[in-house]
């Protein structure tokens, strides 16, 4: 019986399986194949009218990636490419930690410690990246001009908009004192990352 656990664990927290790097926009990104889903296993880093540097300095987008506002996110991917729904994030996050519920969107008490990068996070919270889909904690930008949470938390769009609030959409979010990762709202003018997920 102790075996078959232990086979069990194994199997559901898999080495990383990279992918074929993708060429887009002169730079070279890793891929990761996650169960049936094959991810950019980096913070998207393509300029778009939409999008700014953490801070406004390129040093940030060079770590973390660009920060994009919904709109912007929804068309930034490249060909082949596109910006994940709740259900292609929900399906991650069941791959990552073996759960085989369809309540949607799905909070995940487990998910981020699998798929945050192995450094990178403030106050040792990084995460064992099983997966290589190494999530850094970009933080996030609103209209103003204002930034917060880099080094502490990564927050990725999904194209769901929020049905109670046109102005709202769905996002992904990961901390670095917490090995949950889940789905909360915002603004669709807010800045947030992007994942773009193999069509």
């Amino acid at each position: 019986m102790l075996i078959l656990v232990l086979v069990t664990i194994l199997l559901t927290h898999a080495a990383a399986q990279p992918a074929a790097p993708l060429q887009y926009g002169g730079k070279t990104y890793k891929t990761a194949k996650i169960g049936t889903q094959t991810w950019l296993a980096e913070n998207l880093n393509y300029e778009a009218e939409g999008s700014v540097c953490y801070e406004n300095n390129p040093a940030n987008c060079a770590k973390y990636g660009r920060l994009y506002n919904w709109e912007a996110a929804k068309k930034v991917c490249p060909k082949g490419w596109h910006l994940p729904s709740n259900a292609e994030w929900d399906k991650l996050y069941r791959f990552v930690d073996g759960d085989k519920g369809t309540k949607s969107p799905y909070k995940s008490e487990t998910a981020g410690k699998y798929l945050k990068a192995k450094s990178g996070w403030n106050k040792d919270g990084n995460g064992t990246d099983d997966y290589g889909f190494s999530a850094l904690p970009g933080g996030y930008g609103n209209s103003g001009g204002s930034f917060s949470g880099v080094g502490d938390y990564g927050s990725w769009w999904s194209t769901n908009e929020y049905k109670s609030y046109s102005s709202s959409a769905y996002f992904r979010r990961m901390y670095y004192d917490y090995d949950y990762a889940y789905w909360t709202i915002s603004n669709k003018s807010y800045l947030q990352s992007v994942r773009c997920l193999q069509d």
